[in-house]
């Protein structure tokens, strides 16, 4: 990557060390294409630094503010990249840095209570895209829902199903339910219940939201194994646990919580948080390097106490890393469409799917932070025309290969590629080289929402060049060598929206 080679060539000339020096991209293009503020860090005039890094790199170096260096990278460097990214395909933008570490990435895991609402599809695709940035960036990623088969919940389904004073969900599926299961115990209805939805979940995960989970774990074989038990047990013997009120309590607060948790009620009814540290030990003694989940917006009270029964497991806190997935709201227009899974009034993922399409429903829940509220537009979501920000990108890659199918690249001559000098072309191929970086700091902070960004910025700067520099012409050594650039943007292209489960369209 050419922002590492920066770093390394950096450290190179001032001695400093590689994880003390910070480069980034520049916002504004007169400014270059990287930045460092490394003369502030070592309190040394910015010339005179610059002066020693200038390289081959670069088509020159320059100094802004106080202690600011800028560079511009040489169209050379540019162009290589070209033929790096023909050379390697879908393998450009590799990286090694997992070092093939195996991490767990866990996320959906509702309730088999319900069919999957708005919020669980947000967190599935987000979930799914970061195990796949996870394995480009060279991990060994596992994709896992836990299944909540066992508990309070399956109760109030049971009761909910045969309509009693105790019901809580509501809705079609329920009365379907009702229909089909004739037991008078609410238990055995709910466990019964809670097996007909899995199957409803699983075909959704499968058919429509293209989700292939290597593992479903079931909570209830935690119980059935006796690991539960055995981790009370490991946790009481470290002197962990304390008894008040005829309850059993984690010394959570030993570990960073605001407050001791419950493991065990006075009734003697093990609470979630039992079979959370079960799971989380059954997770470490998988060996998992590092291991990530999924929460939605109504668990953010669970971070700190999973975080701490990760430590007390001899897990390192920084290891375990907890995404809490905010609110979904859908717009139908102007009017916002209301959503409670026990009133019955909700949108299903599949309902959504099926309605605005798998690319446009990923795309649009990929688009924002987590950790930020989500309004979808429905209306937006289902135009075919550039306004819709996935139309818009996949139309660059569909336009592409029609050129393509044209004029065919006969023979590839990387000697060629010093003629792509034009602003757009230029600028284009500053878009392709992001990608290793896209990986990178996407598998350091779990931004997903950086990878469609990318793909709009590509798809912006594809069409500017499309505008401003005609592909096909009389001259066959520009005609060659803008065929290459084009094909180096379909490969990227291509291969981002693969990672996001977004298709590729050759044709609109």
């Amino acid at each position: 990557m050419i922002k590492q080679e920066i770093v390394n060539l950096i450290s190179k000339k001032t001695g400093l060390g590689a994880d003390k020096i910070k480069v980034t991209r520049t916002e504004n293009a007169d400014f270059g294409d990287f930045t460092t503020n490394i003369a502030l860090q070592l309190k040394k005039p910015a010339q005179e630094i610059a002066d020693k890094i200038n390289s081959g790199l670069f088509s020159k170096v320059t100094v802004a503010g106080p202690g600011f260096i800028n560079f511009f990278i040489a169209p050379d460097i540019l162009q290589s990249q070209i033929a790096e990214i023909l050379d390697e395909k879908k393998s450009y933008g590799d990286l090694k840095i997992g070092k093939s570490k195996a991490v767990n990435v866990e996320f959906i895991s509702a309730n088999p209570t319900g069919p999957l609402t708005l919020g669980n599809g947000r967190g599935g695709f987000c979930g799914d895209v970061l195990a796949n940035v996870l394995e480009k960036a060279g991990y060994r990623a596992v994709k896992e829902y836990y299944i909540n088969d066992t508990g309070e919940q399956i109760k109030k389904l049971g009761h909910s199903v045969i309509g009693d004073a105790e019901a809580v969900y509501k809705g079609p599926y329920i009365e379907a339910l009702r229909k089909e299961i004739k037991v008078a115990d609410p238990e055995k209805v709910g466990e019964k219940a809670a097996a007909v939805i899995l199957k409803t979940i699983k075909k959704s995960v499968a058919d429509n939201m293209k989700i292939v989970f290597d593992v479903w774990f079931s909570e209830k074989s935690l119980y059935q194994k006796k690991e539960v038990s055995r981790v009370l047990d490991f946790l009481n013997k470290k002197k962990l646990t304390y008894e008040k009120d005829g309850a059993l309590w984690f010394k959570s607060t030993l570990f960073g919580d605001d407050k001791d948790r419950v493991l065990v009620k006075a009734d003697g009814e093990e609470t979630y948080l039992a079979s959370d540290v079960a799971y989380l030990k059954d997770k470490i003694k998988r060996g998992f390097k590092k291991i990530f989940v999924f929460l939605g917006a109504d668990h953010y009270g669970y971070v700190a106490r999973i975080k701490a029964a990760a430590v007390a497991l001899g897990y390192k806190k920084e290891d375990i890393n907890i995404i809490i997935m905010q609110l979904v709201r859908l717009f139908d227009g102007q009017n916002e469409v209301r959503m409670s899974k026990r009133t019955g009034i909700y949108i299903t993922i599949d309902e959504l799917i099926n309605e605005v399409g798998l690319d446009a429903a990923r795309f649009f829940f990929l688009s924002r932070a987590s950790d930020s509220h989500l309004s979808f537009d429905l209306n937006l979501a289902k135009k075919q025309s550039n306004e819709n920000p996935v139309y818009y990108v996949q139309y660059a890659h569909a336009r592409i290969c029609s050129i393509l199918q044209k004029t065919k690249l006969n023979k590839k001559d990387n000697s060629l590629l010093k003629l792509l000098n034009h602003p757009a072309e230029l600028n284009l191929m500053k878009q392709l080289m992001r990608l290793p970086e896209v990986v990178e700091e996407t598998a350091e902070d779990f931004q997903v929402q950086r990878l469609p960004q990318y793909t709009l910025d590509l798809a912006t700067a594809f069409h500017q060049f499309y505008h401003e520099c005609q592909v096909i012409t009389e001259d066959k050594k520009i005609t060659a060598a803008r065929l290459s650039l084009i094909t180096a943007v379909k490969i990227v292209l291509s291969e981002t929206l693969s990672l996001m489960g977004v298709s590729a369209p050759e044709k609109m």
